[in-house]
């Protein structure tokens, strides 16, 4: 049965596309019309479902591009996951994507699992036994022995074990395939997370046979020295960007590496906790400035940005908190409209799912939010969630 919402205005897709006394038309799983009220009532069935919101504003689905649903946001998440039994841990991740759901994020790129698990749990909710977010998922992360996040099951030593891994990965049917480029701060017995974990050459086969098996690469970099790798390597995304640099103390933004990503259409996830504040509070001032400039110093020079918050991984950094980290844009400086276009239409093209998702046009996914206010006038309204469709069904709402 096809579904018509009506809003007071529907913000359709990239910025400008803002569509006064709107409604979009649905049929099944995909949308099959957008545009002014009238208009689109007249293309709808005599018995179509009917929602009217005259205070609201229609929106794409949100995208968090980087999460990790094997990881519970608790204090000790590594002893944690690593004392949970699978069954259990399907049952979290489970819970932990449907929270995410509930907060307005219909798509989820789930950048890092235990053994492949989160596969499961994807193909529960396409068969519609678990309504969740779509999933992105990319299965455990190629990592060197003992190297970051090597609890994960995607260890490898040399160029067939690379081969083999991303092999693996493939069928058990990965949409991207993650390199820990750098060290990280979950795992202590690694390199620190200023320092590389593999080099060019190694990138560079990581992303020829990704290319081979049709799959981009995220990289994992905090240091300058992994980040100007992962770009000469030609990965798709960077994932942290920190500039660290390396071997040393502070940051080490490098224009010319910059400039590359942009070349080379090279995304960033700065993947900042959602609860940036309170993380800024901890690192200091000097480290604090640093987030800011370093994402004003990256959209300055036209790297292509991408959202996410590394959930899972903290307690900074939850599910149900997207809103909160978009909020940090806001707070750099960018424009609401532009923050909306980031976190839905951007981060779609960026991953690769521009053509799915993202917009509210026909042909795309029906994966859609519905928001009590102005979202363009007030980054809050985000939070007054009145209606969410996944994939053209309705979740329960808390």
């Amino acid at each position: 049965m096809q579904r018509l919402i009506t809003a007071r205005e529907v913000l359709a897709g990239p910025v400008g596309q803002r569509i006064k006394d709107g409604a979009v038309l649905i049929d099944g799983d995909t949308i099959t019309a957008a545009g002014p009220r009238e208009e689109i009532e007249r293309a709808a069935d005599d018995d179509v479902l009917r929602s009217d919101h005259p205070r609201h504003a229609i929106l794409p689905g949100l995208i968090n591009c980087h999460v990790h649903l094997a990881f519970n946001c608790g204090q000790h998440v590594v002893d944690e996951l690593r004392a949970t039994d699978d069954s259990a841990l399907l049952l979290g991740m489970a819970g932990r994507a449907q929270q995410a759901l509930a907060s307005g994020v219909t798509t989820v790129r789930d950048l890092g699992d235990r053994d492949g698990l989160v596969f499961q749990v994807r193909a529960a909710v396409e068969r519609g036994e678990l309504l969740g977010p779509r999933i992105l998922a990319a299965g455990p992360p190629l990592t060197p022995p003992l190297g970051h996040c090597w609890f994960l099951g995607g260890e490898v030593d040399g160029p067939e074990a690379i081969r083999e891994r991303i092999r693996r990965n493939a069928a058990l049917g990965a949409d991207v395939i993650k390199v820990m480029a750098s060290g990280g701060s979950l795992t202590p017995e690694s390199v620190s997370m200023r320092e590389e974990q593999f080099g060019v050459a190694e990138l560079k086969l990581i992303v020829r046979e990704a290319r081979d098996a049709g799959l981009p690469v995220a990289a994992h970099a905090h240091g300058s020295d992994s980040l100007a790798a992962a770009t000469e390597a030609g990965v798709d995304t960077i994932e942290h960007c920190t500039w660290m640099r390396t071997g040393g103390e502070g940051h080490d933004r490098r224009d010319d590496v910059a400039r590359a990503m942009v070349e080379r259409g090279v995304r960033a996830c700065v993947a900042t906790p959602a609860k940036w504040r309170e993380f800024m509070q901890v690192i200091g001032p000097a480290s604090a400035r640093n987030v800011v400039q370093r994402l004003r110093w990256m959209d300055d020079l036209g790297v292509p940005l991408i959202t996410g918050t590394d959930a899972g991984v903290s307690h900074r950094s939850g599910f149900g908190d997207f809103v909160e980290a978009l909020e940090l844009y806001e707070h750099v400086g960018f424009p609401l409209e532009r923050i909306i276009e980031l976190a839905t239409t951007g981060s779609a093209t960026g991953i690769g799912q521009g053509d799915r998702i993202g917009r509210i046009a026909p042909g795309y996914a029906a994966d859609l939010l519905v928001v009590e206010g102005d979202p363009l006038s007030d980054l809050a309204a985000l939070r007054e969630i009145r209606l969410v469709l996944a994939a053209g069904r309705v979740v329960p709402l808390p």
